[in-house]
């Protein structure tokens, strides 16, 4: 007598972490070998180089064919060709879209096209970083930035759920899908000086404040509220109650701000109400928008560094200039008084984040 049996052979895929951390940081299979055999891995393991560095083609070849699928992570989980358990999947796909802060950091600002990705060797020479690093992060941030470009709703919600990511690493291309749509000029050699989180997170104050994305789930939060940047023009009023305004802003200061912050204050008040007000009256002009950051570092920035403000100080001065022009009435009388509110609290949070005494 004959009995059928079926038989399922699996083959499970053995991901080795640190072999993969070296094909994602952009080393070739044979700096891969030479590092871990500096790390002792043939102490530890008894293996020979020569087992080290067939363990390691072996694995660069499974990479090179996840890769195909880790460009659209929703087939990784479906395909049935690699058997990798959930845990797996995730930190094969959280590695590949991971963003080292130095590469970005030369990215933004640039264009997202084909011309730029064969000028990656400045990119790699000033992060530090091995130019296919450099080129997997730009093809990662085009490729995010096309597909979710168009989504209406939260671009970092809709970056998650494209591609699996996790929130962390998908704030951070939240951050880069917006100063790309928004073309702010981050390029300028003044503005060398902000790191990326830096820049992040002045990005994440202005989409939190001045989109649509404040309106709703159905807007998009990579289009700014049009309507509010031409309100803004209307504050130019604060500008005729210069002398009241600035009377409110010392009362209320004196006692808390050190002696030369409040000399340099009484001083200059008009210097900086202008530049703070000035600014808000031209961000409806788009080159206006596109130098914001420029601006904020010229026309505020700068000024207030050469009176030697502590930021502590920074800090008390615009919290005060925004309350006491709350309690002027030339803006209750324009209705102005939530536009003023909604200004400042990202043109504060941009001015804390950007400025160094």
């Amino acid at each position: 007598m004959y009995t059928e049996v079926d038989v399922f052979v699996s083959n499970y895929t053995l991901i080795d972490p640190e072999i993969y951390q070296l094909w994602i940081e952009g080393c070739s299979s044979s700096e891969a070998v030479s590092t871990l055999h500096q790390r002792a891995v043939t102490k530890q393991t008894g293996a020979t180089v020569e087992l080290i560095a067939s363990d390691v083609l072996d694995h660069y070849r499974t990479f090179a064919l996840l890769e195909r699928l880790l460009t659209v992570p929703a087939k990784l989980s479906e395909q049935m060709i690699f058997q990798l358990d959930e845990p797996t999947k995730q930190m094969l796909i959280e590695k590949y879209y991971e963003l080292d802060d130095a590469v970005i950091r030369e990215l933004v600002g640039r264009k997202l096209s084909s011309r730029h990705r064969k000028d990656l060797d400045e990119v790699s020479e000033r992060s530090g970083a091995p130019l296919r690093c450099c080129r997997r992060q730009f093809d990662n941030v085009r490729r995010v930035f096309k597909a979710v470009e168009e989504m209406p709703g939260s671009v970092v919600a809709n970056v998650r759920a494209t591609f699996l990511l996790s929130e962390r690493l998908a704030a951070k291309y939240g951050a880069v899908v917006f100063l790309a749509c928004m073309r702010f000029d981050t390029a300028k050699r003044k503005l060398q000086y902000l790191s990326f989180a830096e820049l992040a997170g002045c990005a994440r104050a202005v989409q939190a404040g001045w989109t649509y994305g404040c309106s709703g789930p159905e807007y998009y939060d990579t289009e700014m509220d049009r309507e509010f940047l031409l309100e803004l023009r209307e504050l130019r009023v604060l500008l005729d109650k210069e002398k009241e305004h600035k009377h409110l802003v010392c009362m209320r200061l004196k006692p808390k701000l050190l002696e030369k912050s409040y000399q340099e204050l009484e001083l200059n008040f008009r210097v900086y109400t202008r530049a703070l007000v000035g600014v808000a009256c031209n961000l409806h002009r788009a080159r206006e928008l596109r130098s914001l950051f420029i601006d904020l570092l010229e026309r505020c920035i700068e000024p207030l560094r050469a009176g030697g403000w502590p930021k502590s100080d920074l800090s008390q001065f615009l919290a005060a200039y925004e309350q006491c022009a709350l309690q002027m009435d030339v803006l209750r009388e324009a209705d102005l008084k939530s536009v003023w509110e909604r200004y400042m609290r990202v043109i504060s949070q941009c001015l804390l984040t950007m400025y160094y005494s």
